[in-house]
């Protein structure tokens, strides 16, 4: 993988020493973050003054972005000052402007070419109400040969990342268990690794174990098969999750309220900063940005998540599909402290 052998080359010098670092926003020589995105998009971004069925809706100007899980968390990455690959699935015209738009960016990255078309999302301000209006599309159907091309990708980085962030959703024709599959060729490898995604796919990747989950309230109400109504019990999920060996940290997000905590050390809960919300689309995966990025720097899975939340806050303040500021999440991150 070429792009990969580049990056490392740039980073580690022959004559390199280890960096120590005391905050997620410090530069320090570390293996690039890979990520992959089965199911990416272009995000298509505008607004209207309001939302009116059958008629013609004239829109203000409009904004393109790389989209998918995976793709924004190396974005993010980008953005916080780490260094990232992005894998990522490709099809059509709207995967190769998908490429232009990364590269754009900066964004180092490696394609698994496919038949299908890579979606795009469409994201809508009202702007009377503020409402924003969020349509997510499928995405292509994949055949086994190229979903298992994936598989064999991350099996092609070499040297092998420390970290690996799996993030979105499956598109049609992947199996639930692909994830799982994952999980496991992650584990024969030594990588650790993070998964942020929803339903029988969350579910597999756990039953087979990972480092790191990201799930919503309602995704670990799922995993627990229960309504986790107080505190308490939702704690005990999230800690039985961890006690059973399936994972080394469950990170809870709970939106505007923050996240939950579970790892060996017990259960944390840490507020997100008041922030006026301008946008929440790719919070979450700037939060697992934030997240992956101060693993990857050798800091506390505690210390890890609290920028995670600051890369969370910063990333709501901004418009569209933009993701976070780097100054804005260290600034977060030291007031945390």
């Amino acid at each position: 993988m070429g792009a990969w052998r580049v990056l490392q080359a740039k980073l580690i010098p022959n004559n390199a020493s280890p960096i120590d670092v005391s905050a997620p926003g410090s530069t320090k020589y570390m293996k690039p973050i890979l990520t992959l995105t089965m199911n990416p998009a272009i995000d298509v971004s505008s607004a209207v003054e309001k939302v009116f069925p059958e008629h013609k809706l004239r829109c203000g100007p409009v904004r393109y972005d790389p989209g998918g899980g995976g793709i924004n968390v190396s974005r993010a990455i980008k953005r916080l000052g780490g260094d990232t690959l992005a894998l990522h699935c490709c099809g059509g015209p709207s995967g190769g402007m998908l490429r232009i738009l990364l590269a754009t960016e900066g964004v180092p990255q490696q394609a698994i070419e496919t038949t299908g078309w890579m979606r795009q999302n469409v994201n809508v301000l009202e702007t009377v109400t503020g409402q924003q209006y969020r349509f997510v599309m499928p995405g292509p159907v994949l055949s086994e040969g190229e979903w298992k091309r994936a598989l064999d990708a991350v099996l092609a980085v070499k040297p092998p990342p420390e970290l690996l962030v799996a993030s979105g959703s499956l598109p049609p024709g992947v199996p639930d268990d692909f994830y799982a599959r994952l999980a496991r060729l992650a584990r024969e490898q030594g990588i650790r690794l993070m998964i942020d995604t929803a339903g029988p796919a969350l579910e597999n990747a756990v039953r087979e174990g990972v480092f790191l989950i990201k799930p919503s309230l309602r995704e670990l109400r799922m995993l627990a098969a229960g309504d986790l109504d107080s505190d308490a019990e939702q704690e005990r999920a999230a800690l039985q999750i961890v006690g059973s060996g399936q994972c080394e940290a469950v990170v809870v997000s709970l939106g505007g309220a923050g996240v939950l905590l579970a790892s060996r050390a017990g259960c944390e809960r840490m507020p997100s900063p008041a922030v006026t919300v301008r946008s929440k689309v790719g919070a979450g995966d700037s939060m697992v940005a934030g997240i992956a990025l101060a693993i990857a720097r050798g800091h506390t899975v505690r210390d890890a998540v609290r920028f995670g939340v600051a890369a969370g806050a910063a990333a709501v303040m901004n418009p569209g599909t933009e993701l976070c500021h780097r100054a804005d999440a260290e600034r977060f991150f030291a007031q945390s402290g």
